[in-house]
Protein backbone atom coordinates (compact mmCIF):
# COMPACT_ATOMS: atom_id res chain seq x y z
CA UNK A 1 0.00 0.00 0.00
CA UNK A 2 1.05 3.53 -0.85
CA UNK A 3 1.36 5.73 2.28
CA UNK A 4 1.67 8.65 0.02
CA UNK A 5 4.34 9.88 2.50
CA UNK A 6 7.06 10.45 -0.27
CA UNK A 7 7.92 14.12 -0.36
CA UNK A 8 6.26 14.62 3.08
CA UNK A 9 8.32 16.56 5.70
CA UNK A 10 8.30 14.65 8.93
CA UNK A 11 10.08 15.50 12.77
CA UNK A 12 10.79 12.90 14.63
CA UNK A 13 11.43 13.72 18.32
CA UNK A 14 13.17 11.04 20.57
CA UNK A 15 13.99 9.92 17.12
CA UNK A 16 17.35 8.05 18.27
CA UNK A 17 15.71 6.07 20.83
CA UNK A 18 14.41 2.41 20.52
CA UNK A 19 11.43 2.72 19.26
CA UNK A 20 12.37 6.20 17.62
CA UNK A 21 14.91 5.13 15.47
CA UNK A 22 12.41 2.46 13.99
CA UNK A 23 10.04 5.30 13.30
CA UNK A 24 12.59 7.42 11.30
CA UNK A 25 13.55 3.98 9.62
CA UNK A 26 10.05 2.92 8.09
CA UNK A 27 9.06 6.69 7.68
CA UNK A 28 11.87 6.97 5.33
CA UNK A 29 11.44 3.52 3.77
CA UNK A 30 7.86 5.34 2.44
CA UNK A 31 9.86 8.18 1.01
CA UNK A 32 9.37 10.74 3.64
CA UNK A 33 12.10 13.31 4.59
CA UNK A 34 12.47 12.80 8.05
CA UNK A 35 14.29 14.86 10.61
CA UNK A 36 15.46 12.78 13.73
CA UNK A 37 15.63 15.07 16.37
CA UNK A 38 16.82 14.19 20.44
CA UNK A 39 19.08 16.23 23.01
CA UNK A 40 21.86 13.62 21.49
CA UNK A 41 24.23 15.82 19.46
CA UNK A 42 23.97 13.24 16.65
CA UNK A 43 20.88 13.77 16.34
CA UNK A 44 19.53 15.51 12.91
CA UNK A 45 18.28 18.25 15.10
CA UNK A 46 19.09 18.68 18.80
CA UNK A 47 16.31 19.55 20.26
CA UNK A 48 15.23 19.46 24.17
CA UNK A 49 11.49 18.79 24.70
CA UNK A 50 11.23 19.88 28.20
CA UNK A 51 12.25 23.19 27.50
CA UNK A 52 9.88 25.56 25.50
CA UNK A 53 12.79 27.79 23.50
CA UNK A 54 14.87 24.36 22.28
CA UNK A 55 11.20 23.43 20.78
CA UNK A 56 10.35 26.86 19.41
CA UNK A 57 13.83 27.04 17.68
CA UNK A 58 13.61 23.18 16.40
CA UNK A 59 10.45 23.56 14.87
CA UNK A 60 11.88 26.92 13.39
CA UNK A 61 14.53 25.39 11.48
CA UNK A 62 12.51 22.64 10.40
CA UNK A 63 10.46 25.15 8.66
CA UNK A 64 13.06 27.14 7.41
CA UNK A 65 15.27 24.69 5.95
CA UNK A 66 12.23 22.88 4.20
CA UNK A 67 9.17 25.10 4.25
CA UNK A 68 6.80 22.93 5.21
CA UNK A 69 5.52 20.39 8.24
CA UNK A 70 3.32 17.47 7.61
CA UNK A 71 3.81 14.92 10.32
CA UNK A 72 5.33 15.10 13.68
CA UNK A 73 6.05 12.35 16.04
CA UNK A 74 6.59 12.94 19.58
CA UNK A 75 8.55 9.92 21.34
CA UNK A 76 11.05 11.44 23.64
CA UNK A 77 10.62 10.21 27.04
CA UNK A 78 12.56 8.49 29.59
CA UNK A 79 11.80 4.56 29.21
CA UNK A 80 9.74 2.80 31.94
CA UNK A 81 12.13 0.43 33.03
CA UNK A 82 14.24 3.75 33.92
CA UNK A 83 11.53 4.91 36.06
CA UNK A 84 12.68 3.83 40.10
CA UNK A 85 9.66 1.51 41.33
CA UNK A 86 10.48 2.87 44.93
CA UNK A 87 9.90 5.67 44.39
CA UNK A 88 6.36 5.28 42.68
CA UNK A 89 4.08 7.78 44.13
CA UNK A 90 7.11 10.53 45.02
CA UNK A 91 5.56 13.62 43.81
CA UNK A 92 8.82 14.47 42.32
CA UNK A 93 9.61 11.35 40.20
CA UNK A 94 5.90 12.13 39.59
CA UNK A 95 6.49 15.79 38.07
CA UNK A 96 9.59 15.06 36.41
CA UNK A 97 8.52 12.09 34.36
CA UNK A 98 4.89 14.30 33.81
CA UNK A 99 6.75 17.29 32.68
CA UNK A 100 9.43 15.03 30.35
CA UNK A 101 6.55 13.02 28.43
CA UNK A 102 2.78 14.82 28.83
CA UNK A 103 4.32 18.60 28.70
CA UNK A 104 6.94 17.89 25.95
CA UNK A 105 4.09 16.44 23.66
CA UNK A 106 2.55 19.84 24.70
CA UNK A 107 5.60 21.93 24.04
CA UNK A 108 5.95 20.54 20.56
CA UNK A 109 2.12 20.47 19.69
CA UNK A 110 1.60 24.45 20.97
CA UNK A 111 4.85 24.86 18.85
CA UNK A 112 3.17 22.75 15.22
CA UNK A 113 -0.28 22.99 15.18
CA UNK A 114 -1.04 26.49 14.62
CA UNK A 115 2.01 26.09 11.72
CA UNK A 116 -0.37 22.76 10.01
CA UNK A 117 -3.87 24.52 10.83
CA UNK A 118 -2.74 26.94 9.04
CA UNK A 119 -1.88 24.86 6.08
CA UNK A 120 -4.98 22.88 6.33
CA UNK A 121 -2.97 19.72 6.93
CA UNK A 122 -1.32 18.06 9.91
CA UNK A 123 -0.44 14.98 11.52
CA UNK A 124 0.61 15.12 15.42
CA UNK A 125 1.38 11.52 17.11
CA UNK A 126 2.28 11.30 20.43
CA UNK A 127 3.34 7.74 22.33
CA UNK A 128 1.84 7.28 25.29
CA UNK A 129 1.53 3.70 27.02
CA UNK A 130 -0.97 0.48 28.18
CA UNK A 131 0.25 1.90 32.01
CA UNK A 132 -2.36 4.60 31.29
CA UNK A 133 -5.14 2.20 31.74
CA UNK A 134 -3.90 0.45 34.78
CA UNK A 135 -2.78 0.88 38.71
CA UNK A 136 -0.34 0.15 40.42
CA UNK A 137 2.29 2.56 39.25
CA UNK A 138 1.40 6.20 39.59
CA UNK A 139 4.69 8.10 37.39
CA UNK A 140 3.67 5.43 34.66
CA UNK A 141 0.15 6.16 34.80
CA UNK A 142 -0.15 9.69 35.32
CA UNK A 143 2.52 10.46 32.66
CA UNK A 144 0.98 8.69 30.12
CA UNK A 145 -3.04 9.51 30.93
CA UNK A 146 -2.36 12.91 30.72
CA UNK A 147 -0.62 12.57 27.63
CA UNK A 148 -3.85 10.89 25.71
CA UNK A 149 -6.08 13.82 27.80
CA UNK A 150 -3.82 16.26 26.49
CA UNK A 151 -4.00 14.64 23.13
CA UNK A 152 -7.73 14.51 22.76
CA UNK A 153 -8.24 17.94 23.65
CA UNK A 154 -6.19 18.60 21.04
CA UNK A 155 -8.14 17.01 18.58
CA UNK A 156 -11.10 18.32 19.11
CA UNK A 157 -9.91 21.79 18.84
CA UNK A 158 -8.60 20.94 15.44
CA UNK A 159 -11.69 19.07 14.46
CA UNK A 160 -12.61 19.99 11.22
CA UNK A 161 -8.87 21.98 10.08
CA UNK A 162 -7.38 19.15 8.28
CA UNK A 163 -4.88 18.20 11.03
CA UNK A 164 -5.20 15.55 13.33
CA UNK A 165 -4.16 14.44 16.61
CA UNK A 166 -3.56 10.55 18.50
CA UNK A 167 -1.69 8.81 20.76
CA UNK A 168 -0.30 4.78 20.50
CA UNK A 169 0.11 3.09 23.65
CA UNK A 170 2.71 0.33 23.68
CA UNK A 171 2.83 -2.49 26.30
CA UNK A 172 6.03 -3.65 26.68
CA UNK A 173 7.96 -3.63 23.82
CA UNK A 174 10.70 -5.75 22.85
CA UNK A 175 12.57 -7.12 19.94
CA UNK A 176 11.74 -10.75 20.86
CA UNK A 177 8.20 -9.91 21.81
CA UNK A 178 6.35 -13.01 23.64
CA UNK A 179 2.89 -14.12 21.79
CA UNK A 180 1.02 -15.25 25.15
CA UNK A 181 -0.77 -11.87 26.75
CA UNK A 182 -1.34 -13.02 30.57
CA UNK A 183 -4.34 -11.60 32.61
CA UNK A 184 -4.40 -7.85 33.56
CA UNK A 185 -1.67 -7.21 30.95
CA UNK A 186 -1.02 -5.56 27.68
CA UNK A 187 0.37 -7.68 24.62
CA UNK A 188 3.81 -7.16 23.83
CA UNK A 189 5.09 -5.70 20.45
CA UNK A 190 8.33 -5.00 18.31
CA UNK A 191 9.54 -1.35 17.63
CA UNK A 192 9.21 -1.97 14.05
CA UNK A 193 5.18 -3.10 14.47
CA UNK A 194 4.92 0.44 16.36
CA UNK A 195 6.63 1.99 13.63
CA UNK A 196 4.05 0.19 10.73
CA UNK A 197 1.18 1.96 12.78
CA UNK A 198 2.91 5.06 13.25
CA UNK A 199 3.76 5.59 9.48
CA UNK A 200 0.09 4.88 8.92
CA UNK A 201 -1.33 7.52 11.12
CA UNK A 202 1.26 9.77 9.45
CA UNK A 203 0.08 9.60 6.34
CA UNK A 204 -2.79 11.23 4.68
CA UNK A 205 -4.86 8.17 3.74
CA UNK A 206 -5.62 8.40 8.20
CA UNK A 207 -7.49 11.76 7.90
CA UNK A 208 -10.14 10.31 9.18
CA UNK A 209 -8.74 9.45 12.32
CA UNK A 210 -8.35 12.17 15.24
CA UNK A 211 -8.57 12.18 18.85
CA UNK A 212 -7.70 8.05 19.34
CA UNK A 213 -5.34 5.85 21.62
CA UNK A 214 -4.84 3.06 20.05
CA UNK A 215 -2.96 0.10 21.78
CA UNK A 216 0.27 -1.42 20.02
CA UNK A 217 0.10 -5.46 21.70
CA UNK A 218 -3.28 -6.40 23.12
CA UNK A 219 -4.69 -3.58 24.81
CA UNK A 220 -4.45 -4.74 28.26
CA UNK A 221 -6.35 -8.39 29.15
CA UNK A 222 -9.28 -8.26 31.40
CA UNK A 223 -10.22 -4.40 30.85
CA UNK A 224 -12.81 -2.74 29.07
CA UNK A 225 -12.67 0.38 27.87
CA UNK A 226 -15.27 2.69 26.23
Amino acid sequence: MDLQLNGRVALVLGGTGFIGSAIVARLRQEGALVVSASRRPASDLVMDGRDDESVRAGVSQVLDQHGRLDAVIVTAAPAAHTLDPARNSDPEQVREAFDAKALTFLRVANAVLPVMTEAGYGRLIGISGQNAFLTGNVTGSIRNAALIIAAKNLADAAAGSGVTVNTVSPGMVSDHPHGDVAMAKGGESTPEQIADLMAFLASPLAGAISGESIAVGHRVRGVMNF
